[in-house]
């Protein structure tokens, strides 16, 4: 019995279209600068929030409608799950999908057991990807929701915890690899701590080390060659997590010597939660060899929380594609819808809403990406600004040719520096604008 049976195969009719269930923008193999779309963009649909989120708060009971779901824990209801899932994503047109072990089976009275029922569900995850072609992009561990897990997982002061937690990852990858992910992501939850004083934080970076090179070793073991991502979240649900921004976690990756194995799966909205926005996090991250993932999403503004909503900002959606395009696009990652439609939009029809929307606004955010960078208008300008570092003194900084001694004869003798060129912030903007719009 199909779960969506008012729904065909959303298709692309052009911008001039009022189709809600048709993509404005989002031409899968139209080719800009060479490669199509999809491979531009690849989509991939968040199992977590698309078919376990019910619309429950801290304030109300669920609201959503999900005709395929009985509401239970039995196996056979994860693997209908399932079933409806894979008819979403054909539907919508999604490439891949990404889950938590704890998304798609439930947990049973031992890890034996967990492991039987994960099993289970996993044999129609491999069978519905056959049938549709459509794949993993990454896998992850829920090492955040069992009270097991309060202090922590490969951070916690519970050495037991400490293990299960590895238990439950070497299960994951070992499920990634059956699926054919393309990666997998540390998403630590609650690796970090609320109070200083009971808190050995050397300790906790040491183990938590310890840890990812367990997993980067079990991979070689078994014959895993996807992608290690490390996620960064910052303020939630702990207050000072270690994983707080991509400085952060690049820096842990270089300090215990795991810089050559994983890389950056950044959020939109946990970048505004440190204080940056996601194009920072991206930049930042690709300009120091890590950018591996998106998770697309966006947050409210006026609320200070992960509301992990749709994107449908055509303006970030744009700087996004600026730095993924400068840098050569994703190898291995992809724009990992890690958002929930609204609690408000409880029927299933605003599911294939939301990812529309958030499809069309990344594929017109990189048709404006590439009409920008064949005008060549913003590099110029950037390439003015930088101008004194092209020859004279700041082509001999670069190139090596002076220290703190020779710059000062250099100053001492010149008497004053050259003026600095404005900067030309709002003619970027305008610049910027005028593709847009």
């Amino acid at each position: 019995m199909a779960a969506f049976p008012d729904v065909t195969k959303v298709q692309y009719e052009g911008p001039d279209s009022k189709n809600p269930l048709a993509f404005r923008f989002y031409n899968p193999d139209e080719l800009v600068e060479g490669k199509a779309m999809k491979e531009h963009l690849r989509f991939s649909c968040a199992f977590w929030h698309t078919m376990r989120m019910n619309g429950s708060d801290p304030f109300g009971m669920p609201t959503m409608s999900r005709p395929w779901d009985d509401g239970s824990d039995s196996i056979e209801n994860a693997q209908n799950r399932v079933r409806a899932f894979f008819e979403f994503l054909e539907k919508a047109g999604l490439q891949y999908y990404a889950f938590h072990d704890r998304d798609v089976a439930p947990e049973g009275k031992t890890l034996a057991e967990t492991n039987k029922y994960l099993d289970e569900v996993v044999k129609v995850f491999k069978e519905e990807s056959e049938r549709t072609g459509i794949t993993m992009l990454w896998g992850t561990a829920n090492l955040f929701g069992n009270p097991r897990f309060m202090h922590g997982a490969a951070t916690s002061c519970n050495a037991d915890s400490f293990a299960y937690a590895a238990a439950q990852v070497k299960k994951a990858i070992e499920v990634s690899k059956e699926l054919n992910a393309q990666g997998y992501t540390f998403w630590g939850g609650r690796e970090g701590y609320q109070c200083i004083w009971n808190t050995d934080m050397k300790r906790e970076l040491d183990h938590l080390a310890k840890f990812m090179h367990m997993a980067v070793d079990y991979a070689k073991e078994i014959g895993f060659t996807g992608q290690f991502y490390f996620e960064p979240k910052p303020k939630e649900p702990t207050k000072h997590q270690y994983d707080y921004d991509c400085a952060a976690c690049i820096n842990f990756l270089r300090a215990y010597d795991l810089a050559d194995y994983v890389k950056m799966n950044i959020e939109t909205n946990h970048a505004t939660l440190a204080g940056h926005n996601v194009e920072h996090e991206m930049e930042y991250a690709a300009s120091q060899g890590f950018l591996g993932s998106v998770d697309a999403n966006t947050g409210d503004m006026l609320l200070g929380w992960d509301t992990d909503q749709f994107p449908t900002d055509v303006s970030m959606t744009t700087k996004m594609m600026l730095v993924l395009l400068k840098y050569g696009g994703f190898t291995t990652g992809g724009l990992n819808f890690d958002a929930k439609v609204r609690r408000e939009s409880f029927e299933p029809i605003d599911l294939f809403y939301a990812h529309i929307g958030g499809m069309d606004a990344f594929a017109k955010g990189l048709k404006v990406a590439a009409a920008i960078r064949e005008s060549g208008e913003l590099d110029a300008v950037v390439k003015a600004r930088y101008s004194s570092w092209d020859s004279g003194i700041g082509a001999e900084i670069e190139s090596g040719k002076h220290d703190f001694k020779s710059l000062s004869e250099y100053m001492l003798k010149k008497g004053e520096a050259d003026a600095c060129v404005s900067g030309r912030q709002e003619f970027v903007e305008n610049l910027i604008n005028r593709f847009m719009f």
